[in-house]
Protein backbone atom coordinates (compact mmCIF):
# COMPACT_ATOMS: atom_id res chain seq x y z
CA UNK A 1 0.00 0.00 0.00
CA UNK A 2 0.93 4.10 -0.37
CA UNK A 3 2.42 4.25 2.71
CA UNK A 4 2.67 8.00 2.43
CA UNK A 5 -1.05 8.14 1.32
CA UNK A 6 -1.99 6.00 4.35
CA UNK A 7 -0.42 8.26 7.09
CA UNK A 8 -2.55 11.25 5.44
CA UNK A 9 -5.99 9.71 5.17
CA UNK A 10 -5.30 8.29 8.95
CA UNK A 11 -4.28 12.18 10.05
CA UNK A 12 -7.05 13.54 7.88
CA UNK A 13 -9.87 11.02 9.82
CA UNK A 14 -8.28 11.84 13.32
CA UNK A 15 -7.35 8.20 13.94
CA UNK A 16 -4.42 8.10 16.80
CA UNK A 17 -0.60 7.79 15.56
CA UNK A 18 -0.52 3.94 16.05
CA UNK A 19 -2.85 2.67 13.64
CA UNK A 20 -0.92 3.33 10.69
CA UNK A 21 1.90 0.83 12.46
CA UNK A 22 -0.84 -1.94 13.22
CA UNK A 23 -2.23 -1.51 9.84
CA UNK A 24 1.30 -2.06 8.31
CA UNK A 25 1.70 -4.72 11.00
CA UNK A 26 -0.99 -6.98 9.18
CA UNK A 27 0.19 -5.94 5.63
CA UNK A 28 4.02 -7.21 6.43
CA UNK A 29 1.93 -10.51 7.96
CA UNK A 30 0.54 -11.17 5.02
CA UNK A 31 -2.70 -9.77 5.66
CA UNK A 32 -5.40 -10.48 2.09
CA UNK A 33 -6.72 -7.15 2.38
CA UNK A 34 -8.11 -4.61 5.14
CA UNK A 35 -10.62 -7.05 5.97
CA UNK A 36 -8.71 -9.05 7.79
CA UNK A 37 -7.56 -6.53 10.38
CA UNK A 38 -9.85 -7.50 13.02
CA UNK A 39 -8.46 -5.34 15.75
CA UNK A 40 -9.28 -2.29 13.23
CA UNK A 41 -13.02 -0.59 13.25
CA UNK A 42 -14.64 -1.75 10.79
CA UNK A 43 -15.49 1.53 9.48
CA UNK A 44 -12.29 2.74 9.38
CA UNK A 45 -11.34 -0.68 7.48
CA UNK A 46 -14.01 0.64 5.27
CA UNK A 47 -13.16 3.99 4.69
CA UNK A 48 -9.71 2.74 4.02
CA UNK A 49 -11.12 0.43 1.14
CA UNK A 50 -12.37 3.18 -0.39
CA UNK A 51 -9.56 6.05 -0.39
CA UNK A 52 -6.27 3.81 0.39
CA UNK A 53 -5.92 0.75 -2.48
CA UNK A 54 -4.49 -2.64 -0.68
CA UNK A 55 -1.82 -2.27 -3.14
CA UNK A 56 0.29 0.44 -4.77
CA UNK A 57 0.61 -2.44 -7.96
CA UNK A 58 -1.98 -4.57 -9.83
CA UNK A 59 -0.99 -8.03 -10.73
CA UNK A 60 -1.19 -8.26 -14.83
CA UNK A 61 0.16 -11.51 -15.17
CA UNK A 62 1.82 -14.33 -13.49
CA UNK A 63 3.96 -17.30 -14.37
CA UNK A 64 5.49 -20.44 -12.42
CA UNK A 65 8.41 -22.55 -13.73
CA UNK A 66 9.21 -25.82 -13.25
CA UNK A 67 11.09 -25.45 -11.03
CA UNK A 68 8.76 -23.61 -8.19
CA UNK A 69 10.13 -20.06 -9.79
CA UNK A 70 7.19 -18.05 -9.68
CA UNK A 71 7.49 -14.41 -11.64
CA UNK A 72 4.78 -11.52 -11.42
CA UNK A 73 4.02 -8.68 -13.92
CA UNK A 74 2.35 -5.75 -12.11
CA UNK A 75 1.37 -2.47 -13.38
CA UNK A 76 1.86 0.61 -11.68
CA UNK A 77 -0.99 3.16 -11.18
CA UNK A 78 0.43 5.25 -13.81
CA UNK A 79 0.89 2.24 -16.55
CA UNK A 80 4.72 0.99 -16.57
CA UNK A 81 5.26 -2.57 -16.11
CA UNK A 82 7.33 -4.16 -13.14
CA UNK A 83 8.48 -7.50 -12.91
CA UNK A 84 9.30 -9.68 -9.72
CA UNK A 85 10.40 -12.95 -9.08
CA UNK A 86 10.03 -15.90 -5.84
CA UNK A 87 12.74 -18.20 -6.34
CA UNK A 88 11.73 -21.17 -3.77
CA UNK A 89 14.78 -23.77 -3.18
CA UNK A 90 15.40 -27.01 -1.52
CA UNK A 91 17.13 -25.87 1.63
CA UNK A 92 13.58 -23.89 2.29
CA UNK A 93 14.76 -20.76 1.10
CA UNK A 94 12.44 -18.44 -0.02
CA UNK A 95 14.16 -15.55 -2.05
CA UNK A 96 12.32 -12.27 -3.92
CA UNK A 97 13.97 -10.80 -6.43
CA UNK A 98 12.18 -6.88 -6.37
CA UNK A 99 12.40 -3.95 -9.18
CA UNK A 100 13.72 -0.46 -8.08
CA UNK A 101 12.32 1.04 -11.54
CA UNK A 102 10.14 0.28 -14.76
CA UNK A 103 12.93 -0.70 -17.25
CA UNK A 104 16.83 0.75 -16.41
CA UNK A 105 18.17 3.40 -18.06
CA UNK A 106 21.93 2.09 -18.11
CA UNK A 107 21.70 -0.70 -21.17
CA UNK A 108 23.76 -2.99 -20.43
CA UNK A 109 24.12 -5.08 -23.85
CA UNK A 110 23.55 -8.64 -22.27
CA UNK A 111 20.73 -7.60 -20.05
CA UNK A 112 17.04 -7.65 -21.64
CA UNK A 113 15.93 -5.29 -18.88
CA UNK A 114 18.13 -3.09 -21.24
CA UNK A 115 16.16 -3.35 -24.02
CA UNK A 116 13.17 -2.01 -22.59
CA UNK A 117 12.05 1.48 -22.57
CA UNK A 118 12.98 3.48 -19.70
CA UNK A 119 9.47 4.36 -16.86
CA UNK A 120 10.15 5.75 -13.89
CA UNK A 121 11.77 5.22 -10.32
CA UNK A 122 9.77 3.33 -8.02
CA UNK A 123 8.31 4.31 -4.97
CA UNK A 124 9.15 2.15 -1.67
CA UNK A 125 5.75 1.11 -1.37
CA UNK A 126 5.87 -0.02 -5.16
CA UNK A 127 8.69 -2.20 -3.73
CA UNK A 128 7.09 -3.45 -0.83
CA UNK A 129 4.08 -4.07 -2.76
CA UNK A 130 5.93 -6.67 -4.86
CA UNK A 131 7.58 -8.30 -1.76
CA UNK A 132 4.37 -8.41 0.01
CA UNK A 133 2.66 -10.18 -3.16
CA UNK A 134 4.67 -13.05 -2.67
CA UNK A 135 3.99 -12.57 1.09
CA UNK A 136 0.59 -13.23 1.12
CA UNK A 137 1.05 -16.47 -0.42
CA UNK A 138 3.86 -18.07 2.00
CA UNK A 139 6.66 -16.96 4.32
CA UNK A 140 10.14 -15.03 3.09
CA UNK A 141 13.10 -15.00 4.11
CA UNK A 142 15.78 -13.12 1.55
CA UNK A 143 15.45 -10.63 -0.92
CA UNK A 144 17.99 -9.01 -3.23
CA UNK A 145 17.53 -5.66 -5.25
CA UNK A 146 18.45 -7.25 -8.60
CA UNK A 147 15.41 -7.06 -10.52
CA UNK A 148 14.70 -4.30 -13.26
CA UNK A 149 16.48 -0.92 -12.74
CA UNK A 150 19.78 0.27 -10.95
CA UNK A 151 19.59 1.20 -7.20
CA UNK A 152 21.73 3.19 -7.04
CA UNK A 153 19.87 5.64 -9.38
CA UNK A 154 16.82 5.52 -6.83
CA UNK A 155 19.00 4.87 -3.56
CA UNK A 156 16.34 6.77 -1.04
CA UNK A 157 13.12 4.94 -2.25
CA UNK A 158 15.19 1.50 -2.48
CA UNK A 159 16.60 2.40 1.09
CA UNK A 160 13.20 3.07 2.29
CA UNK A 161 11.88 -0.03 1.53
CA UNK A 162 14.75 -2.31 2.64
CA UNK A 163 14.47 -0.91 6.04
CA UNK A 164 11.13 -2.36 6.30
CA UNK A 165 12.35 -6.05 4.89
CA UNK A 166 12.46 -7.14 8.55
CA UNK A 167 8.72 -6.79 9.42
CA UNK A 168 8.00 -9.21 6.23
CA UNK A 169 10.06 -11.68 7.74
CA UNK A 170 13.54 -10.55 5.65
CA UNK A 171 16.56 -9.55 8.11
CA UNK A 172 18.74 -6.92 6.87
CA UNK A 173 21.51 -9.69 6.22
CA UNK A 174 19.72 -11.18 3.95
CA UNK A 175 18.88 -8.17 1.98
CA UNK A 176 21.33 -7.36 -0.92
CA UNK A 177 21.70 -4.21 -3.31
CA UNK A 178 23.55 -4.77 -6.56
CA UNK A 179 25.06 -2.05 -8.73
CA UNK A 180 26.84 -1.53 -11.80
CA UNK A 181 29.07 0.97 -10.05
CA UNK A 182 26.36 3.66 -10.29
CA UNK A 183 29.36 6.01 -8.25
CA UNK A 184 26.91 8.44 -7.21
CA UNK A 185 24.89 6.52 -4.96
CA UNK A 186 27.77 3.80 -4.25
CA UNK A 187 29.23 6.38 -2.55
CA UNK A 188 25.86 7.47 0.05
CA UNK A 189 25.51 3.60 0.19
CA UNK A 190 28.81 3.41 1.55
CA UNK A 191 29.04 6.79 3.90
CA UNK A 192 25.64 6.27 5.03
CA UNK A 193 23.95 3.15 5.37
CA UNK A 194 24.57 1.62 8.51
CA UNK A 195 22.43 -1.61 8.61
CA UNK A 196 24.03 -4.74 7.41
CA UNK A 197 22.42 -4.45 4.08
CA UNK A 198 25.14 -6.71 1.84
CA UNK A 199 26.36 -5.14 -1.45
CA UNK A 200 27.02 -6.94 -4.73
CA UNK A 201 28.23 -5.66 -7.41
CA UNK A 202 27.17 -6.57 -11.01
CA UNK A 203 31.20 -6.77 -12.81
CA UNK A 204 30.89 -8.74 -15.49
CA UNK A 205 34.49 -8.20 -17.26
CA UNK A 206 38.03 -8.11 -15.51
CA UNK A 207 39.01 -4.78 -17.71
CA UNK A 208 37.83 -1.89 -18.36
CA UNK A 209 37.74 -2.12 -22.46
CA UNK A 210 36.28 -5.49 -22.12
CA UNK A 211 33.60 -3.63 -19.47
CA UNK A 212 33.00 -0.65 -21.58
CA UNK A 213 31.97 -2.96 -24.22
CA UNK A 214 29.25 -4.52 -22.80
CA UNK A 215 28.29 -1.97 -19.96
CA UNK A 216 28.46 1.68 -21.05
CA UNK A 217 27.95 3.01 -17.81
CA UNK A 218 31.73 2.08 -17.24
CA UNK A 219 32.64 4.95 -19.71
CA UNK A 220 31.34 7.26 -17.23
CA UNK A 221 32.82 5.51 -13.57
CA UNK A 222 35.92 3.31 -14.86
CA UNK A 223 36.65 -0.04 -13.44
CA UNK A 224 39.00 1.14 -10.59
CA UNK A 225 37.29 3.76 -9.14
CA UNK A 226 34.16 1.20 -8.63
CA UNK A 227 36.18 -1.27 -7.16
CA UNK A 228 38.24 1.43 -4.64
CA UNK A 229 34.53 2.09 -3.66
CA UNK A 230 34.18 -1.54 -2.53
CA UNK A 231 37.36 -1.32 -0.94
CA UNK A 232 36.03 1.63 0.97
CA UNK A 233 33.20 -0.45 1.49
CA UNK A 234 34.94 -3.41 3.11
CA UNK A 235 36.92 -1.15 4.86
CA UNK A 236 34.27 0.33 7.06
CA UNK A 237 31.92 -2.05 7.25
CA UNK A 238 33.86 -5.16 7.46
CA UNK A 239 31.22 -7.03 5.05
CA UNK A 240 32.14 -8.69 1.59
CA UNK A 241 31.41 -7.49 -1.84
CA UNK A 242 29.66 -10.34 -3.98
CA UNK A 243 30.88 -10.06 -7.60
CA UNK A 244 28.30 -10.85 -10.23
CA UNK A 245 30.14 -12.28 -13.30
CA UNK A 246 27.77 -13.05 -16.31
CA UNK A 247 29.75 -16.01 -18.39
CA UNK A 248 29.33 -14.60 -22.38
CA UNK A 249 30.93 -17.02 -24.55
CA UNK A 250 34.22 -16.00 -26.16
CA UNK A 251 33.54 -12.36 -24.30
CA UNK A 252 34.55 -12.68 -20.85
CA UNK A 253 35.22 -16.57 -19.95
CA UNK A 254 38.68 -17.44 -21.76
CA UNK A 255 41.68 -18.31 -18.91
CA UNK A 256 43.32 -15.12 -19.40
CA UNK A 257 40.19 -13.29 -18.56
CA UNK A 258 39.52 -15.19 -15.30
CA UNK A 259 43.67 -14.71 -14.12
CA UNK A 260 42.64 -10.80 -14.61
CA UNK A 261 39.79 -11.18 -12.44
CA UNK A 262 41.79 -12.60 -9.65
CA UNK A 263 44.43 -10.06 -10.23
CA UNK A 264 42.33 -7.20 -9.33
CA UNK A 265 40.19 -8.65 -6.52
CA UNK A 266 41.41 -9.30 -2.84
CA UNK A 267 39.74 -12.54 -1.43
CA UNK A 268 39.74 -10.98 1.91
CA UNK A 269 36.90 -8.51 -0.13
CA UNK A 270 35.70 -10.14 -2.92
CA UNK A 271 33.06 -13.07 -3.47
CA UNK A 272 32.40 -13.95 -7.10
CA UNK A 273 29.29 -15.58 -8.08
CA UNK A 274 29.80 -16.72 -11.78
CA UNK A 275 26.27 -16.49 -13.57
CA UNK A 276 24.86 -18.95 -16.64
CA UNK A 277 24.15 -16.67 -19.38
CA UNK A 278 20.35 -16.76 -19.29
CA UNK A 279 19.35 -15.93 -23.23
CA UNK A 280 18.25 -12.85 -24.20
CA UNK A 281 19.02 -13.14 -27.93
CA UNK A 282 22.16 -10.92 -28.04
CA UNK A 283 24.91 -12.98 -26.68
CA UNK A 284 25.99 -16.96 -26.33
CA UNK A 285 26.19 -18.05 -23.02
CA UNK A 286 29.87 -19.97 -21.93
CA UNK A 287 29.53 -23.93 -21.93
CA UNK A 288 29.46 -25.56 -18.78
CA UNK A 289 33.13 -26.54 -19.55
CA UNK A 290 34.13 -23.04 -19.63
CA UNK A 291 32.44 -21.76 -16.52
CA UNK A 292 34.09 -24.88 -14.08
CA UNK A 293 37.44 -24.07 -15.89
CA UNK A 294 36.95 -20.07 -15.35
CA UNK A 295 36.35 -21.01 -11.69
CA UNK A 296 39.34 -23.21 -11.43
CA UNK A 297 41.29 -20.86 -12.01
CA UNK A 298 39.67 -18.40 -9.62
CA UNK A 299 39.91 -21.10 -7.32
CA UNK A 300 43.86 -22.07 -7.31
CA UNK A 301 44.40 -18.10 -7.08
CA UNK A 302 42.61 -18.19 -3.76
CA UNK A 303 39.32 -16.21 -4.66
CA UNK A 304 36.18 -17.68 -3.36
CA UNK A 305 33.61 -17.78 -6.25
CA UNK A 306 30.60 -20.51 -6.43
CA UNK A 307 28.40 -20.47 -9.65
CA UNK A 308 24.97 -19.51 -9.65
CA UNK A 309 22.26 -21.93 -9.56
CA UNK A 310 19.73 -20.80 -12.57
CA UNK A 311 16.22 -20.65 -11.69
CA UNK A 312 13.20 -19.66 -13.68
CA UNK A 313 14.83 -19.77 -16.79
CA UNK A 314 11.69 -21.40 -18.50
CA UNK A 315 9.69 -19.25 -17.66
CA UNK A 316 12.19 -15.61 -18.88
CA UNK A 317 12.48 -15.05 -14.41
CA UNK A 318 16.47 -15.94 -14.84
CA UNK A 319 19.34 -13.45 -14.05
CA UNK A 320 19.40 -10.96 -16.97
CA UNK A 321 15.70 -11.87 -18.45
CA UNK A 322 13.38 -9.55 -17.23
CA UNK A 323 11.66 -7.15 -19.64
CA UNK A 324 7.98 -7.62 -18.94
CA UNK A 325 7.70 -8.44 -22.63
CA UNK A 326 4.84 -8.95 -24.72
CA UNK A 327 5.41 -12.39 -25.59
CA UNK A 328 4.66 -13.14 -21.45
CA UNK A 329 1.12 -11.77 -21.92
CA UNK A 330 0.50 -14.29 -24.92
CA UNK A 331 1.85 -16.81 -22.82
CA UNK A 332 0.04 -19.64 -20.48
CA UNK A 333 -0.76 -17.40 -17.18
CA UNK A 334 -2.35 -17.39 -13.83
CA UNK A 335 -3.63 -14.18 -13.19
Amino acid sequence: MDLDRLDLALSERGEPRFRAAQIWSWAARGAPGYEAMTNVPASLRDALTETVPFSTLTVSAERSSRDGTVKALFQTHDGHPVEAVLMRYRDGRRSLCVSSQSGCPLTCTFCATGSMRFGRNLTASEMLDQALHFRRVEGVDHCVFMGMGEPMLNLDHVLGAARRLPDIGITHRRTTLSTVGWMPGLRRFVDEVEEPIRLALSLHAPDDAVRSEIMPVNERYPLADVLAECRRYFELRHRKVFVEYVMLAGVNDRAEHARQLASILNPRIFKVNLIPYNPTGTFEGSSTRAIWAFKSVLDRAGIPATVRLTRGRDIEAACGQLAAAPRVLGATLRS
